[in-house]
């Protein structure tokens, strides 16, 4: 769901018919909040670990009925994102919600991830260029 389009998640959220983040039953409990992480990789998979750099990051979160509580973390500046994640961990504890939240939200928002990413990897596919060098008889 934290790769999804925000404008994907509402779309299925709202056919899904699920709570929003601003119902009554829903208890901000920290805020979006946005900040920094640092990012930390290793050189070529198996290397000493170093410092790569930070990312923005926003995270939430909630209380629903005043007993699940869910958080959200997401890349980037949306609040709003970083709520539905919260909202959605929270409804995953819920024994009635979570068969919905899988089949009707999660699933679709997968086929979409995956849709783009191979419409991504087509465009890619399409500008490849293979190269080739020529041997001239003085080289031999």
């Amino acid at each position: 769901m934290a790769n999804s389009l925000l404008a994907d998640i509402e779309a299925v959220w709202h056919s899904a018919g699920l709570p929003l983040p601003q119902t009554a039953d829903v208890t901000v409990l920290r805020g979006p909040e946005i900040g920094l992480m640092m990012v930390r990789a290793r050189a070529g998979g198996d290397g000493q670990l170093f410092n790569l750099g930070e990312m923005t990051v926003t995270r939430c979160s909630l209380s629903l009925g005043g007993e699940l509580v869910g958080h959200g973390y997401v890349a980037g500046r949306s609040g709003r994102h970083a709520e539905f994640c919260a909202l959605s961990d929270a409804l995953a504890q819920s024994e009635p919600e979570t068969e919905t939240l899988q089949t009707e939200v999660l699933a679709p928002l997968a086929e979409t991830l995956e849709a783009r990413q191979r419409e991504e990897v087509e465009k890619a596919a399409a500008t490849r260029v293979d190269f080739f060098t020529l041997v001239r008889g003085e080289d031999e």
